[in-house]
């Protein structure tokens, strides 16, 4: 297997990089070439002030294998490998190999890193890795024979709701009082002398006002305004135009008299939805927007097919009165000491 340091993302094709990942151990959208691509040019949206770009690919007979889309930064006080994406922007991380290529490609990944006078010795400190991925069994036994020290640790929450059928048999599941107000506040909004609208953006004549609508209710929280930062808001803007671009933005929006009153940004990707932000007018919360939205986002999804609702990182309450389980990302670490 022959392994490559990239300086830039040009080498590798979008298509043959996007075509790795579908076929990969992580198919996610933060793992996609268009995302991790633009990251890098925004180091976060800011997140990162400086960075290294420490991308490795690795071919067998001119055949793409797996991609290591590292970075080296110093994080808490020392410097290290993490993964493209760290740490608080993308909510799924890993390797980029198919399974049954993983163990012998982590194994030359470290025996290359090991020969470079500039990376040897630098620990590993990856975050967001899924508590599904074999990276960790595989990290952990590569570890292991070289006698480095493994460690992990569970993140983040990232919770979860299976979807097998209608949204009666969605909501059939819900604990009962949480069920009851789930529709109360949707019949409530449907009811309404004020109109009330749901719907899903998909026009890209308007996409631009859309994006610009969605930050403006962001903005109604105080910390996601201050997240908003200048950078923040080129990445933000990058994530959303590159979704639409390659099919898999879910934008919608629930007005209220024909004004935005809630609004989500989601990927509709690989046949479930994953929620990736939101933003709440503060000016109609007796019709409860948010609950209602996200109601509708659940009904979109049973509607459609979709096999699951995931609500990514966080452990916010409201997650689980619409029956969220919890799956989890990882920190994972490899040193010597």
């Amino acid at each position: 297997m022959d392994y490559t340091f990239h300086s830039d993302f040009s080498s590798i094709s979008e298509t043959e990089w996007n075509s790795l990942v579908e076929q990969g151990i992580s198919d996610v959208p933060f793992l996609r070439y268009e995302y991790l691509s633009q990251w890098w040019q925004t180091l976060g949206g800011g997140e990162w002030k400086q960075a290294e770009l420490v991308l490795i690919s690795a071919r067998e007979n001119g055949q793409l294998i797996g991609i290591a889309p590292l970075f080296k930064a110093e994080y808490e006080g020392h410097p290290a490998l993490m993964l493209l994406g760290s740490i608080e922007i993308s909510d799924y991380l890993d390797l980029i190999v198919r399974l049954d290529d993983l163990a012998r490609f982590l194994s030359g990944l470290m025996d290359f890193l090991a020969q470079s006078s500039t990376y040897h010795g630098l620990p590993f400190d990856w975050y967001n890795l899924p508590d599904s991925s074999p990276t960790r069994a595989s990290l952990k036994a590569e570890s292991e024979r070289r006698g480095l020290v493994y460690h992990e640790e569970v993140y983040r929450p990232t919770p979860r709701v299976a979807l097998t059928g209608s949204f009666e048999e969605y909501l059939a599941r819900v604990e009962k009082k949480q069920r009851h107000e789930i529709r109360r506040k949707m019949r409530r909004a449907a009811e309404s002398e004020i109109p009330v609208k749901f719907y899903v953006a998909g026009d890209a004549a308007t996409l631009e006002s859309e994006i610009e609508a969605f930050f403006q209710l962001m903005e109604h929280d105080s910390s996601k305004a201050s997240f908003l930062t200048p950078s923040m808001r080129i990445q933000m803007r990058s994530v959303i135009q590159t979704a639409f671009d390659h099919g898999y933005l879910w934008l919608a929006f629930l007005t209220v008299d024909g004004v935005r009153a809630a609004a989500c940004l989601n990927f509709d990707y690989k046949n479930k939805l994953w929620g990736y932000n939101s933003g709440v007018s503060r000016e109609y919360m007796e019709l409860s927007p948010g609950w209602v939205l996200l109601g509708h986002q659940l009904q979109w999804a049973c509607e459609h097919g979709r096999a699951e609702f995931d609500f990514m990182r966080g452990d916010e309450e409201y997650k689980y009165r619409f029956g969220a389980v919890n799956q989890y990302v990882m920190r994972v670490r490899v040193d010597s000491k």
